[in-house]
Parts: structure tokens; sequence; C-alpha cells
């Protein structure tokens, strides 16, 4: 057989094809809308950890944020998207360099209404999959009955990270304790919210109404895998090209080229509505309800494979 691990793996992608569809089933009954955004687009929004995929001049789009805060501008208010998004440089058991993203975005939402929805989406998704409202992966059985566990990222460090979190951005160190202190321990039975991360970690997002010291972000888990990251959205251009330029200097100070700024974005961004928005890893939700310990179990085929 020429294509042994594609023929391993069919179940799983059976799987995934009926989790697509039930995904969209979730939106559309939401009366949001599906919609399509260009993949080359000629600049990302920039951030110093990730690197993004050139096309010639433009480049590949990490997420497709930027174009559909667009169109909240332009008066649309519920849509959501499932496409293909490149982050040069990540491979691993549950990274790939070119992966799939649900994303979608309400206008008049904030960050707490993500999570209310993150919960009736994974519900919605584990009884069409036949699975109650429990869901076991790799031994870790977590209950999915909302509502579900919260935690902030400063208690998360005290807890678990033997340092505040500042410390830990001030030291660079705080996606290593967040990766192999915290993370592990997080969603290991009921799913979890981290949420209110330090100003410096949300560049898109909003800061929170009488403690900016914090951004109104959150990430989920669930059996210690980060699922999505979600924010109340920044709609302050003026804020937004400050923090687009602190950006690119800490690119340039990692020796790292930055990036183009993105003008139609910044100047559609004055007439965009308080609005939450939310990305969430495609692959890694079929990893989890196909109880695969690895990203290669549930994609056709592995960058290395082409």
């Amino acid at each position: 057989m020429r294509f042994p691990r594609q023929a391993a793996i069919r179940p799983n992608l059976l799987r995934r094809a009926r989790l697509i569809d039930a995904v969209r089933a979730f939106f559309i009954a939401g009366a949001f809308l599906e919609i399509e955004t260009p993949v080359r687009i000629p600049a990302p929004a920039p951030e110093a950890h990730i690197d993004t995929q050139e096309s010639g001049d433009w480049f590949l789009q990490p997420s497709p944020e930027l174009c559909m805060k667009q169109l909240l501008a332009a008066g649309y208010e519920k849509i959501f998207q499932i496409c293909r998004c490149f982050r040069k440089g990540e491979r691993g058991s549950r990274h790939m360099p070119e992966m799939t993203l649900l994303e979608w975005y309400a206008a008049g939402s904030d960050y707490l209404d993500l999570m209310t929805q993150c919960e009736k989406l994974v519900v919605f998704l584990a009884e069409r999959m036949d699975m109650g409202t429990q869901l076991t992966y790799q031994g870790q059985v977590v209950d999915l009955t909302p509502p579900w566990d919260r935690l902030s990222v400063a208690e998360a460090f005290r807890r678990f990270g033997g340092m505040t979190a500042e410390a830990a951005l001030d030291r660079d160190c705080f996606d290593v304790i967040l990766g192999i202190d915290i993370e592990p321990k997080l969603g290991l039975r009921r799913p979890l919210f981290l949420y209110d991360y330090p100003a410096r970690c949300g560049a898109l997002a909003r800061l929170k109404p009488g403690n900016p010291s914090v951004a109104e972000r959150f990430e989920l888990y669930i059996a210690g895998m980060e699922l999505c990251n979600a924010f109340s959205e920044l709609t302050d251009p003026i804020e937004q090209r400050a923090r687009f330029e602190t950006e690119n200097r800490a690119r340039g100070a990692g020796g790292k080229p930055a990036y183009p700024t993105a003008e139609p974005f910044l100047q559609a961004l004055a007439s965009m509505p308080p609005a939450a928005g939310i990305a969430l890893g495609l692959d890694r939700l079929v990893m989890l309800f196909c109880d695969a310990a690895s990203i290669d179990d549930v994609v056709a085929f592995t960058p290395e494979e082409l």
C-alpha cells in the first residue's frame, strides 16, 4: 500500500469531516454568516513571537483577523470562518506550519460572552458526535458540563509558575513557564478558561476597564491542551498603531524583520463597533474528539509527506 498512514487514520478523517459539518451547523443556527477572506495579504498583525510565511512580496495569513474585523467595521455583526493559516517554523506534536483555524466575531460582545459561546459550541459538538457530556483524552476524563472553570493568569503563575506573571515577562520566560509548568495542569477534569493576561500580552485586545494592567483575553484548555485565543477587541486605531510599532520594535530587537503596517485595517478600526473575537485551532479540537496524541493523526498530509 502506497499510503499506509492515510489508510490508518481514515476513521479520524471521517470524524474530522463530521466535526466540521457540526461546527458549521452550530454557527449557522446562531445566525452567524460564514465568510471567506484572502489567504495572501500585504501585511499581517506584527507579533514578536509569531513569524509569518512570505509569499512573494506579501504574506500567507497567520490569521484572518484583520480582514474579518474590517467586515465588522463594514456592518457585519456576526461572522465566522474556517480557513487555512500559516506560521513559519511551527512543527511539533500539536503544531503545523499550515493549520486550520475556526475564527468568529460578534459585535456587541465581550470576552465573557465568548466563554459562554465556547461552552455551548463544545457541548453541541459532543452531542453531535454521540459523546454525551464527557470527553476522554489520553486517559484523562473531562466533564464538559457548563459552567467551566476559570483561572486568572496572575493566579496561575502564583499557583504553578514559581513567580509572578510580570516577573516572568521581565525575565523573558513567560511563554516557557506557561508552556512547561502551567499548561499541562489546566483543564484536566473540567475545561478551564485562563483569563486576564498582562497588558503586554494582549497586542489586539482591549484593556480591562478599571484595571488597565490586564487585557481582556483568555485561552481555553481541555486536558492540558490549549484550544483557542480570544479577546474583547481593541477598537482604538491610535492605540492599535502604537502596539503594532511596539511589536515591530520587539521583532527588531530579536533580530527579526519588521512587518509592513496594515493601513486599511487601522483606518477601518475607527468604524468598528465594540466586539469580541476568537481563533480556535480546529486541528487540536479534532485531536481531542479523536483521542489522537499527535496532530499528524488528524490531517491527511503532513509537511514531510509532500
